[in-house]
């Protein structure tokens, strides 16, 4: 569970939602970006196509200053090789719908051992020796196991969904545990990745339909496959402890087939420390690191763009329809960050469009491509500032939300997975549409248990506009958009088993669409950090990391639940 923190799980880096934050006007998406010493055009003269909403340039409302957020930002360029940050909850946002986050994050081997990763070329993939379809392995070769359900679901109760199928782990991980990667879906199949394993499901039964073993570990991947199901994952070079993340596999998710496969030439000590970010848009697969970035066509494996000319370099991007980047443009000499915000052209690598963030303000996390909606921090710490801002489609500045007196936020973020690595679409709480914005508040304690709210906020003006009460004794957080509706993920407890909701436009109390039924308390509450993705009416719960006190007990530990009505 993600919240309430438990005692194993250490609280988060502090921050203030709504710090006062000055906008910057965007350079013309078809400047080149060399340098961060080129001035954006006049507001009156944008280089873009204006987005849908129509609005000018607007400075920001000071708000007032709040309370300490969960989920604080760490810090997106990649500058905390060995740091732990405690475990979260990622909503995985399926394709066709607004993605407004719900990434996966990735755990980075450090450390220099004197040895230079292997670079196979820039241009041309390897093709692996066997790129056959994989045949599904015996039950003594990828142990996880189905676990028997229809105890379960005799005793639902009038109202709730049922449980169509659940897995648990089977594997000896390593000894401070492994994190999984996932879920993707594509057609009827949901993968996932785990360990030294990828492996496909019947959705709708959880039949093994392929498992594709690996030689070494998994240790990064994006939050969504291509729209034909395809995924390019991170590897790390070799099986020793110390090796770094630098080969990419494609897989064919569909299939289990395994497809082009390279190395990344990872040198120098800033780049070997530096956290992997990934993700894919359109045919575009990118490997990001702080000092540089690539991009490659996901259906060949060919180079679409590597390290940019200049001082300004990308390090982390979105998945899915668009691709939003966060751009470093820090220098040795510089004392403060110097970032911005990019959308690229998924078929060059190029901008469209660049926003730039005021000297000293770092991009934290995409809450939401469509509007762009980005998290900023500033500093470190208990000392640090926090501000949401929200773009036109253009790139240019639209509005800052403004946070109530005295309350608090929680974006749920991948930045608190206890692993270094980060993706920028990594966050649960939070969704969009064109007009509102839609955020998690902290939970509160209300009698002997913790409840929450969301808050929608006019994207124009950046106030809230109303606020909804998750269920008694529950907390409550967007998924995504669903129409003008916002579906939302009301959390099990040991007491109560959790559900899928949503709100409508104007707020009001949440409408129950799944509820799971409550003989699964004890299971559901046993995933100590999970993905949910709500898609074809079912509701998908995927462990995102497995630990365990010895071997017995991890290779029980659940790591897939599908519920349905």
């Amino acid at each position: 569970m993600t919240w309430p923190p438990g005692p194993h799980q250490p609280q988060p880096p502090q921050g203030e939602f709504g710090a006062p934050f000055e906008p910057v006007e965007p350079m013309g998406p078809t400047q080149p970006v060399q340098g961060y010493g080129q001035q954006p055009p006049p507001p009156s003269q944008p280089q873009s196509q204006p987005g849908p909403y129509g609005y000018g340039y607007g400075q920001p409302q000071q708000p007032y200053p709040v309370g300490p957020a969960t989920g604080g930002p760490g810090d997106p360029a990649g500058r905390h090789p060995s740091g732990r940050r405690r475990t979260a909850l990622v909503a995985a946002v399926v394709a066709g719908v607004l993605v407004v986050g719900g990434g996966v994050w990735f755990a980075v081997s450090g450390g220099d051992d004197g040895r230079k990763p292997v670079a196979h070329g820039s241009a041309d993939a390897e093709q692996p020796t066997a790129s056959q379809p994989v045949t599904p392995p015996a039950e003594a070769e990828v142990v996880d196991t189905a676990v028997p359900v229809d105890g379960l679901n005799a005793a639902r109760k009038p109202g709730e969904g049922k449980v169509l199928w659940m897995r648990d782990n089977g594997i000896d991980v390593p000894r401070n545990g492994a994190d999984a990667y996932g879920p993707w879906l594509t057609g009827d199949i949901v993968a996932k990745g785990m360990y030294r394993t990828v492996s496909g499901y019947s959705v709708a039964d959880g039949t093994r339909k392929w498992a594709l073993k690996l030689p070494v570990d998994l240790c990064a991947a994006p939050t969504l496959p291509t729209s034909d199901g395809k995924i390019v994952v991170g590897l790390k070079e070799s099986a020793s402890s110390d090796s770094v993340c630098s080969v990419l596999q494609m897989i064919d998710l569909r299939t289990g087939t395994a497809g082009w496969k390279k190395t990344v030439e990872r040198k120098g000590v800033q780049d070997l420390l530096s956290d992997v970010a990934m993700s894919i848009g359109g045919d575009l697969v990118t490997f990001g690191r702080t000092s540089a970035s690539v991009g490659y066509r996901v259906s060949d494996g060919k180079e679409v763009f590597g390290k940019r000319q200049g001082v300004c370099q990308p390090f982390a991007f979105t998945s899915g329809p668009r691709l939003i980047a966060a751009t470093s443009c820090r220098t040795d000499a510089d004392e403060q960050d110097k970032q911005q915000v990019e959308e690229i052209d998924p078929a060059t690598g190029t901008p469209k469009w660049t926003y730039r963030v005021k000297t000293g303000w770092r991009v934290q996390q995409v809450y939401s491509t469509s509007p762009p909606v980005i998290s900023l921090k500033k500093g470190d710490g208990e000392g640090g500032a926090w501000a949401i801002v929200t773009l036109r489609d253009n790139g240019t500045y639209r509005s800052q939300m403004i946070g109530g007196k005295n309350e608090n936020y929680a974006a749920t973020c991948d930045a608190d997975l206890v692993v270094s690595g980060r993706n920028l679409d990594g966050c649960a709480g939070v969704a969009a549409d064109d007009g509102t914005f839609y955020l998690a508040t902290k939970p509160v304690t209300v009698g002997s248990a913790l409840t929450n709210k969301v808050v929608a906020f006019d994207l124009n003006t950046g106030k809230a506009k109303w606020r909804a009460a998750a269920p008694a004794g529950q907390i409550m957080q967007p998924l995504r958009m669903n129409g003008r509706n916002v579906i939302v993920r009301v959390e099990g407890t040991y007491r109560k088993s959790g559900a899928v909701a949503s709100l409508a436009p104007t707020g009001g109390a949440p409408t129950m669409l799944l509820r799971h039924p409550a003989s699964t308390t004890k299971a559901e509450s046993s995933f100590d950090t999970a993905r949910l993705v709500y898609a074809g009416g079912r509701s998908i719960l995927v462990s995102a990391r497995v630990s365990a006190t010895d071997d017995k007990e991890e290779k029980k530990v659940k790591t897939v639940v599908v519920f349905g009505p």
